[in-house]
């Protein structure tokens, strides 16, 4: 493989909480309309937290962005 076609990140795996919280609150279509890095990036960032209540915050975080839409990460988004 190229070294141009290689991924910059390894692609993260879903926690079983991440996705009951997106299937529960009903945005797992938002979820998935998102960039592929977009939704990597959320998972890297939930799953690097080393605690529960760091990974509960980010988790919020992702689902208030992807409830009020526009958002990524904090910044503006036009998706």
């Amino acid at each position: 493989m190229s070294p141009r076609l290689r991924p910059l990140r390894p692609r993260e795996d879903m926690p079983d909480f991440v996705r009951l919280a997106l299937e529960t609150n009903g945005l797992r279509a938002r979820y998935d309309a998102r960039p592929p890095y977009q939704r990597n990036d959320y998972l890297l960032w939930i799953n690097k937290a080393q605690r529960d209540e760091t990974k509960r915050k980010r988790l919020a975080q992702m689902l208030d962005e992807l409830k009020t839409g526009g958002v990524y990460m904090r910044m503006r988004w036009n998706g």
